[in-house]
């Protein structure tokens, strides 16, 4: 799919003037042929890529010194290589600024983008008048080679790669408890040292700020996949920062400042279920600071910022302790004596001496509340808005709109296959530009190519659709030129996955109308190819049929539909799957469905559903808490006491709905108080039986 992107220098409403044009192609080629590939992760990939740029460098180079006009053929397929090259740039930067070991984590994921911009590449270079440009025999020679590589590029994967982070998972597994009967007893799951040190040592981190480093980038992680990573992903972000921040007070306890020295203890322990949830102060940030020892948290070794005192005595930070209690723990973590009650007493004489020693001793405040910058550079884009909105500009995209559509029309199958591609590229960006392609009269011609048997034409002309179908006049046109059913039928045959996808894509921006609604939930095939979708997609095709079927079921007739192609069990299984990426598109479908009878009584059939929701409660995002507990307040009133029970024997229920009331929004704060009424008659009447 070809989503409208940021905001970018080459790409607006029409076509940058071609000076300026090649000057910003040579400025961000610069950018990336001066970085250096990592020595740890995706080192092959990197280093391709950046040389595939470096050489095309040269093309832009040679076309700047040359000083001759560009053919205007040239200037949409230069326009797309800046796009391109941006993209480029930004997974690398991405990549190399992120946490080493989440991307050891997504390694199969950074592999297929690094590949996705070399053949994105390919399919520009496909469309470049080479013979019409003014160039030297070496810079089009190179360019033809450069056009043969990336056309024939492979998705790599490094064996080596996928070996260690099959370690990295056995160690993680180790961190979660999985140990032997004796870890199970105490609580406990010891951790092989030397393992974890050569894991760490191989990925590049081997001093304290190294480690430091990656624990705040683990940390700043966890907000971007809330609401999208599923609760595998938080699970294993967590696990990751317990996982560093232990192996750096270990390895790093004695003040050393490299790893080659060996501690004295040969393992570490770590609390069964331990994780560290999105806190802003690490273990390694504190050891940056001589804090006292009863300043810390006993669990995580971290400054305590609300010092609460159990029934045992002891005292610890109320969010780890409360981690610990919600995983179902009933024991003192550090001295393993049973607790008689469960409540957590404020230990304001500690917290008071915290914030004065804090005071005293400079400590920055910075260190409390991080803020992680995007790195976004739009300095230039006011400028480039203005010359790209010029009335030249304009008249170049009607020109070659109208060039294009001729082509469709008269064109043989592999003319109207490249003019469809150039229709999608120019549709890609600029409300003005979808406007002027429809008013040239492209739709028609594009909806009978969408039953064309070659796959190339199939997924470049419903993409071409999607695109044009952002501008809100353009959906009628669209819908008027019978465009529906050849939708519905690329969606459920598409001969390439893209092709299907992108259908899935236009139907959700097709059903943004709510008279389309009506239409496209009454079309055979349409809600069943959504759902098979659901099922078979990729993770962007995943969240285009989910976000499609949502719309669609804003029409209440349309749930009945939604149920019966059989989505409740499918939506289920998404809400876990860490790389649909689709946990908050799912919740608010569920939340949608539960508004009929029939798909309460589906939602509330699944056992699975209740616990998944609860932990929703907890490590969703903010709209996912919210579409959360409408669901289960729905699923209690309609479900009565049996659902209740259900959610009693949950322990993590009440910890999660009292967090809730405590620091949701006002929404999910008024469901979270109806509930636990609820819950808490549920509790009465199971008491006090009517006999």
């Amino acid at each position: 799919m070809d989503p409208p992107p940021p905001p970018a220098p080459a790409v607006f409403s029409g076509f940058l003037p071609s000076a300026s044009l090649i000057e910003s192609l040579v400025h961000v080629s610069a950018e990336v042929a001066s970085m250096e590939p990592l020595h740890f992760l995706q080192s092959r990939n990197l280093s391709s890529t950046i040389r595939r740029i470096r050489l095309i460098l040269s093309f832009f180079e040679d076309i700047r010194d040359s000083n001759t006009p560009l053919p205007p053929s040239s200037i949409l397929c230069l326009t797309e290589l800046f796009s391109v090259i941006r993209k480029t740039k930004s997974l690398i930067d991405e990549f190399t600024s992120g946490s080493t070991l989440w991307n050891l984590v997504q390694t199969e994921l950074f592999s297929q983008q690094f590949h996705s911009c070399a053949k994105e590449m390919g399919r520009a270079l496909d469309i470049l008048p080479l013979s019409l440009l003014d160039l030297t025999v070496d810079i089009r020679e190179l360019v033809e080679l450069l056009h043969k590589q990336v056309r024939r590029a492979d998705m790599f994967l490094d064996p080596q790669e996928l070996r260690l982070r099959e370690e990295l998972f056995q160690v993680m597994a180790k961190d979660t408890g999985d140990g032997d009967d004796h870890s199970k007893s105490t609580g406990r799951s010891f951790l092989d040292r030397k393992k974890v040190q050569e894991i760490m040592r191989r990925v590049g981190l081997r001093t304290a700020s190294d480690y430091e480093e990656e624990i705040s980038k683990l940390e700043a992680e966890i907000p971007k996949q809330a609401g999208t990573g599923g609760l595998v992903a938080i699970s294993n972000i967590n696990t990751l920062i317990a996982l560093v921040s232990y192996s750096n007070s270990v390895i790093f306890r004695g003040g050393s400042e490299s790893i080659n020295q060996e501690p004295k203890q040969q393992s570490m322990a770590i609390p069964k279920g331990h994780l560290s949830w999105s806190s802003t102060w690490s273990a390694s940030s504190a050891l940056s600071f001589d804090f006292p020892d009863e300043f810390r948290c006993p669990i995580t070794l971290d400054l305590m910022r609300d010092p609460v005192i159990v029934s045992s005595g002891h005292t610890y930070d109320r969010s780890s302790i409360g981690r610990w209690l919600n995983s179902g723990h009933h024991s003192c973590p550090k001295s393993g004596k049973k607790l008689v009650h469960m409540a957590l007493i404020p230990n304001y004489a500690l917290k008071s001496l915290i914030d004065q020693w804090c005071k005293e001793n400079n400590v920055p405040s910075s260190f409390w509340d991080r803020e992680i910058g995007n790195g976004n550079d739009n300095r230039n884009s006011h400028a480039m808005d203005h010359i790209s909105a010029t009335r030249a500009a304009t008249e170049a995209v009607r020109m070659t709109a109208e060039f294009l559509v001729g082509k469709l029309a008269m064109g043989s199958p592999d003319i109207q296959r490249q003019a469809a591609y150039e229709i999608r590229l120019l549709a890609k960006t600029g409300m003005d530009n979808r406007r002027i392609i429809a008013e040239a009269g492209a739709i028609p011609f594009l909806v009978t190519l969408l039953v064309s048997p070659d796959s190339r034409t199939q997924e470049d002309v419903v993409t071409a659709l999607f695109n044009l179908s952002i501008l809100g006049n353009n959906k009628t046109l669209i819908m008027a030129a019978g465009a529906i059913d050849a939708i519905i039928t690329v969606l459920q045959k598409g001969t390439a996955m893209e092709a299907r996808e992108n259908a899935a894509a236009t139907i959700f921006s097709l059903s943004m109308v709510d008279e389309y609604k009506v239409v496209i939930g009454a079309r055979p095939g349409a809600i069943a190819g959504l759902v098979g979708l659901l099922r078979e997609g990729t993770a962007a095709g995943k969240r285009d049929a989910a976000t499609a079927l949502h719309n669609l079921a804003v029409y209440s007739a349309n749930r009945a539909g939604v149920l019966a192609a059989g989505a409740v069990p499918v939506l289920v299984d998404l809400l876990t799957d860490d790389k649909a990426g689709v946990t908050d598109d799912v919740l608010a479908l569920l939340a949608l469905l539960c508004g009929c009878e029939e798909g309460m009584k589906e939602i509330g059939d699944s056992r699975l559903v209740v616990p998944i929701l609860v932990d929703l409660l907890r490590f969703g995002s903010p709209k996912g808490k919210e579409n959360s507990i409408s669901v289960l307040l729905g699923l209690c009133r309609d479900g009565g006491e049996e659902m209740g029970k259900r959610l009693l024997m949950n322990p993590r229920s009440f910890p999660s709905l009292q967090s809730l009331v405590a620091a949701g929004s006002p929404k999910a704060r008024r469901k979270a108080e109806a509930l636990l009424r609820l819950l808490n008659r549920c509790c009465s009447q199971s008491h006090n039986p009517i006999g």
